[in-house]
């Protein structure tokens, strides 16, 4: 087995990408996984096996996979998905339990979760088939707001709860300051709603323990500006590339996962968005959870102002006039002497 560069990488430092990061973002594996494959033996560069994924490749450079070519990398995608109770977060399950990606629509491609959601939580999730989104979606800098509907056994008051929004540790792990409010009282259960922007094992079932009480029913509804809304248990929808673009703030419009430099665009937030609000505007969900439109309102349909607010331009002059028309007298000024004859531009009536 190699695990040397290719011969035409330069001296110094290597050019291109990690092997494991070309794999995830052509679709054939996460990260982690891809490093996996790579130990597994499964992958080949110019035709010799590597053994560790501490290897970078260029476009120039042949990659197989289980001695079947690397397909180029695909456009970024996104899609909603309602994930039901009782489906495990992952690829394969060491116990056979059933897993989100069982009932995932044999048309769609291979896609990684962004996050997860224990085996009794149920609501949004995030599924792309690009890495790098995955990644810095998951990640707490991001300042996504991440709520979820959470029904606890027993009548708590506003109080309880103040340890949590200053934040706590528990086994020695601390945990970021969560919003916390009681929406209902429901017989011997109460409703809450809790937001987080990071997503640590089982964080609200253990703060909630933390807190003397047990959860008994978990909803995530929304993460970041996209929303679950009416999409049923076990439905999938894909976010439309507009709209995706538009709320992840990203760069390259028609292909996110190959950039023109040849690297890998990361998703961003526009600049002054508010942590856990769409960029740009306010998420307006959709039939069946999608967040519609984009911020803003329609390009195209405003005023040109320009051309009025211009300071050479005539005072008075109406958007549209004909060349030549004279133009009315400013708003606000006295009106002078009426010309003699028929006003320029007033058309005529038969």
């Amino acid at each position: 087995m190699s695990t040397q560069p290719p011969s035409d990488a330069p001296s110094g430092a290597p050019a291109g990408d990690r092997i494991a990061k070309v794999l995830a973002r052509a679709g054939v594996a996460s990260r982690r996984e891809a490093e996996r494959m790579i130990e597994a033996g499964r992958v080949s560069v110019n035709g010799k096996i590597i053994d560790s994924p501490a290897l970078n490749v260029t476009d120039k450079d042949r990659v197989t996979v289980d001695g079947k070519p690397l397909s180029a990398p695909e456009p970024a995608r996104l899609w909603l998905y309602h994930k039901p109770t009782g489906r495990v977060t992952t690829a394969r399950d060491e116990l056979g339990r059933p897993t989100i990606f069982d009932d995932l629509p044999e048309e769609m491609p291979r896609v990684m979760s962004v996050g997860r959601l224990d085996l009794n939580s149920e609501g949004l999730l995030l599924l792309t088939n690009d890495g790098a989104i995955k990644r810095q979606l998951e990640l707490p800098s991001t300042g996504w707001l991440r709520k979820y509907r959470v029904r606890i056994k027993g009548r708590p008051k506003d109080e309880d709860f103040a340890p949590l929004r200053r934040g706590i540790s528990i086994d020695g792990e601390n945990f970021q300051p969560m919003v916390v409010s009681i929406d209902r009282q429901q017989g011997a259960n109460a409703w809450l709603t809790i937001g987080l922007r990071e997503g640590k094992n089982r964080e609200i079932r253990r703060a909630m323990e933390e807190m003397g009480f047990s959860v008994n029913r978990l909803i995530r509804v929304s993460y970041g500006p996209f929303q679950l809304g009416n999409l049923k248990a076990g439905d999938v929808e894909e976010i439309r590339r507009r709209v995706m673009r538009d709320q992840l703030g990203l760069d390259s419009p028609d292909d996110v996962a190959t950039p023109p430099d040849g690297g890998h665009a990361k998703p961003r937030l526009r600049r002054g968005a508010k942590p856990g609000a769409a960029p740009g505007a306010k998420p307006r969900p959709g039939p069946g959870g999608k967040s519609g439109g984009k911020p803003g309102g329609k390009p195209g349909n405003r005023p040109d102002t320009k051309t009025s607010a211009r300071p050479n331009a005539k005072p008075g002059a109406k958007p549209g006039a004909k060349p030549g028309a004279r133009s009315g007298p400013r708003t606000g000024a006295k009106p002078g002497p009426r010309p003699q004859g028929k006003r320029p531009g007033k058309p005529h009536r038969d």
